[in-house]
């Protein structure tokens, strides 16, 4: 009985695991659904995130990873037990060898925590990989070339921005805005323009549905409702895209100046690749409206969406776990 090649893409948002041979065999939140006294697991992922901002006292729904590290060890190890048991990934003798993505620049406590959570769940060996670097290969680049190809992965926790040449990362950054923060953008937004509260959920699906970085790309409008703030009680407003972008404006500078740091610390020659090849976009974010045509302003170099963005991280752990004697 051989030991399963299992990749991780451990996300902020959502966990997504490819098993060599199978492909991806799960896409789910990474939510923990706990009762509160006795911390016994009650459900987790979709069933735990529907559950998110509507439980009563006893059950506490809790996102165990905040700004792509993790932040609550024990819910995290948790979380990666009940999948790799569901996945039937652990055999009785065989424990599978896990390959974990991670923010390009966290610190080594921070990727000791991943790789300890790895162990506890019952891997039998660990190995650990930058984010962009995976994105790329899995966005179908090919990165082992003297040529530089940029990434720009824009998860929920995190964004990271690479430019890569032979087959590793020469220049970096990593920063704390992403979906999540888009998400919360908006809740602030809609607080102070109509004194309505709303919910991370409801962020989150307005962002989804009429959300955009570059005014004039759509106008949709939505009906968005939550508790007023002035009389306490349900109310109902529309909001439009135009506010969604502004809501959203600063967020997207800040990723927007990344991408300038990172372009001005790269070497002239890999300069020179980058306006001719563009930069990929990877990630839930990279599903934004409008987010290519804002780059593409801002930094005057070619802007591409990777095809299957959400799933880019997942799929490029399959084609390392495939040449796994590169990565030794």
């Amino acid at each position: 009985m051989f030991s399963k090649l299992v990749g991780i893409d451990l996300g902020t948002a959502n966990m997504l695991i490819y098993v060599k041979g199978e492909g991806i065999v799960l896409d789910e939140p990474s939510v923990v659904a706990l009762e509160a006294d006795s911390k016994k697991c009650l459900a987790v992922g979709q069933e735990a995130k529907d559950m998110l901002g509507r439980t009563p006292g006893r059950i506490l729904a809790i996102r165990p990873l905040k700004d792509g590290v993790i932040a609550d060890f024990e819910v995290t190890e948790i979380m990666l037990q009940y999948f790799i048991k569901k996945l039937k990934l652990k055999g009785m003798f065989s424990r599978p060898t896990i390959l974990i993505c991670c923010p390009s620049n966290i610190t080594s406590v921070e990727r000791n925590a991943i790789r300890d959570a790895a162990y506890r769940a019952g891997a039998k060996r660990v190995y650990i990989e930058e984010e962009p670097k995976v994105a790329a290969i899995g966005a179908g680049l090919d990165i082992s070339k003297p040529t530089g190809s940029m990434v720009l992965d824009i998860g929920g926790g995190t964004t990271d921005v690479a430019i890569l040449s032979l087959g590793d990362i020469v220049t970096s950054t990593s920063l704390k805005v992403a979906g999540d923060k888009m998400d919360r953008d908006i809740i602030k937004y809609v607080k102070d323009s109509y004194k309505l509260l709303i919910g991370d959920r409801t962020g989150e699906e307005i962002k989804k549905r009429i959300g955009t970085a570059w005014r004039g790309s759509r106008a949709d409008t939505m009906e968005v409702s939550g508790r007023d703030l002035v009389t306490g009680l349900p109310h109902t407003i529309t909001i439009n895209s135009e506010e969604t972008e502004l809501a959203m404006r600063e967020s997207m500078q800040d990723i927007v100046r990344a991408c300038r740091t990172v372009l001005e610390q790269t070497p002239p020659e890999l300069s020179a690749d980058i306006v001719t090849r563009g930069i990929v976009l990877t990630g839930g974010g990279a599903l934004l409206k409008g987010i290519d045509q804002l780059l593409m302003n801002e930094l005057n170099v070619p802007v591409y969406v990777a095809e299957n963005a959400l799933r880019c991280v997942a799929e490029g752990t399959g084609i390392m776990l495939e040449n796994l004697h590169l990565v030794r």
